[in-house]
């Protein structure tokens, strides 16, 4: 990742990318601001990325917005880190387990 990027989390379910986009573009320019979403309901997850033109823009993202409230909420940014390869198992560990009736007692 890009010293460049920062992490935004505990942001409220409200916002889209346009508005977590001018929310920090009093910071620096903005090149990309992501909202994650669930792939199944399409509701944000509460957390997202922002990516500005210069590590300088995101430093001060970083100390001006941190636990800044937003939306009633205290956000909380922080510089991104790349994201973890995980194994094919990983995955399978993390989801769920479905029951079936025969599952049941």
């Amino acid at each position: 990742m890009s010293e460049s990027r920062v992490y935004v989390g505990n942001l409220p379910f409200s916002i889209g990318f346009e508005e977590l986009k001018e929310l920090f573009s009093p910071c620096g320019e903005v090149t990309e601001a992501t909202v994650i979403v669930n792939k199944f309901s399409g509701r944000s997850k509460g957390f997202g990325f922002v990516t500005f033109t210069n590590a300088e823009s995101a430093e001060k993202a970083i100390a001006e917005m941190n636990e800044k409230e937003v939306g009633g909420r205290r956000i909380s940014v922080r510089p991104a880190k790349p994201m973890e390869e995980r194994s094919e198992g990983d995955r399978d560990r993390e989801r769920p387990r479905r029951f079936d009736r025969e599952d049941r007692y």
